[in-house]
């Protein structure tokens, strides 16, 4: 069996739309991809062949959905030893779930902040831990875009990052443009914000285009091409915090093929630029 390479460059989502185009060829910009387990694990049929065939030969990251972290329901445990079972058979080396909750009595087909409060770091810490332990492995949480504020906050989002981080003892998939999201809905400094970010706890990174309901208001769609002030904030984000793996996410609105190579060549292209100055140096 080929021995696929340690994740790193320049990665793009595993959509089943663009099947037929990668099938007739990876761009070569791609070096990764991403999936949501919980779309795959139950899947038979060609979609199964096709995800074998493409894991077999390529490098993949599973990005989670629905563990609803910050949830009151019990943490799905059954779902987690399903994950285990799903990245062992494809030899899936890394797994990230949104610091969020999806899930009350049932799921809730959107991802809500959580309170920023000293018993909410303990609660998402522990239910962390236990994700981690299920799993064997350490996971990375990403930050997430929201719309208004938990009520009876006690910390800022970035004191509430570092302390869920330490307690849980994690990594953090620093999502770009949830960044920038939040920048523009809630007015804060975005670079501010990346320069208080745990560098050394950053595997993963995420790009998203969204959409601008009012000047004030950005929905996080991932559904349209990233825009300037985003890549603007990756630069500054590899400056400031040094390289990771990086996926550009495109969920809606799906172009073709040779349109998300291109915004995937340039994150690539970014990412040389700093690898070989840090080379020269």
């Amino acid at each position: 069996m080929t021995v696929k390479p340690t994740l790193q460059g320049a990665g793009l989502g595993f959509r089943r739309e663009l099947i037929p185009a990668l099938k007739a060829g990876v761009p070569s910009a791609i070096d990764f991809f991403e999936i949501a387990p919980e779309n795959w694990i139950d899947l038979g049929g060609s979609y199964a062949r096709d995800l074998r065939a493409f894991t077999e030969r390529h490098t993949f990251v599973c990005h989670g959905l629905s563990l609803s972290l910050g949830g009151l329901a019990p943490l799905d445990e059954m779902l987690l030893k399903q994950i285990k079972v799903f990245m062992a058979s494809h030899q899936i080396s890394l797994y990230t779930e949104h610091l969020s909750y999806c899930s009350d009595d049932g799921h809730l087909y959107d991802l809500l902040p959580i309170p920023f409060t000293e018993e909410a770091v303990n609660y998402v810490a522990g239910r962390i831990r236990r994700a981690q332990d299920i799993l064997e492995r350490r996971i990375a949480v990403e930050n997430a875009s929201y719309y208004v504020a938990a009520p009876l906050a006690e910390l800022s989002e970035v004191e509430f990052i570092h302390a869920v981080l330490a307690e849980a003892d994690c990594d953090l998939h620093l999502d770009v443009n949830n960044v920038y999201v939040n920048s523009v809905n809630h007015g804060f400094d975005p670079v501010a914000f990346l320069r208080q970010m745990p560098a050394e706890r950053i595997v993963y990174m995420h790009m998203a285009g969204h959409y601008q309901e009012a000047p004030d208001l950005i929905i996080d769609t991932h559904g349209a091409a990233v825009i300037e002030p985003v890549w603007q904030l990756l630069d500054t984000a590899y400056a400031l915090l040094g390289l990771a793996p990086t996926l550009l996410e495109r969920d809606f609105n799906i172009p073709p093929l040779a349109e998300l190579a291109a915004e995937v060549a340039r994150i690539a292209k970014l990412q040389a630029g700093y690898a070989k100055a840090a080379a020269a140096a």
